[in-house]
């Protein structure tokens, strides 16, 4: 494996490398937006087990309610977890992808075959930390009680 200090391959090598930069961006963008949203998560359990904790309300209900948010919100935390993992994955596997391109285009390693396999491992994992994602936000707005609203409407003149 030796390295040639040809500046047109090394400039090729980062062109070819270039395109899944991009995805890692995008990846890092996702990331930032899951985090959030299981900060959001963790928040909400913590208000609804502090309630729960302190709970002297006789509404017999009370309690069963509060335990299915919590089970609902540790659903949502898991699938969040999953969607960081799937997307850490992806970035190592496009960081990986990166490197092979940039060794394959400056040495005689023949890497050809690994980036390209990785570069669709990590669109794989990238699409799976999609559907976490999108199952999570469909989660969340299932879990939203528009009952308030629904007596408003029906008791409106």
């Amino acid at each position: 494996m030796a390295l040639t200090f040809d500046s047109s391959a090394i400039t090729h090598g980062i062109q070819l490398a270039l395109a899944p930069v991009f995805l890692l961006t995008a990846v890092s963008g996702m990331i930032g937006a899951v985090a959030g949203r299981l900060a959001r998560i963790i928040d909400r359990a913590r208000v609804v087990e502090d309630r729960a904790r302190a709970h002297t309300d006789p509404d017999p209900g009370f309690l069963a309610r509060t335990y299915k948010e919590l089970a609902d919100l540790r659903l949502r935390g898991r699938l969040a977890n999953g969607c960081i993992g799937l997307l850490t994955f992806c970035a190592f596997l496009i960081g990986s992808t990166i490197i092979l391109l940039f060794l394959g285009e400056t040495t005689n390693f023949q890497s050809n075959r690994l980036a390209v396999a990785g570069f669709l491992a990590g669109v794989a994992s990238f699409l799976l930390a999609l559907v976490c994602f999108l199952t999570e936000t469909l989660l969340a707005t299932r879990l939203l009680d528009f009952d308030m609203l629904q007596q408003a409407l029906e008791h409106k003149p």
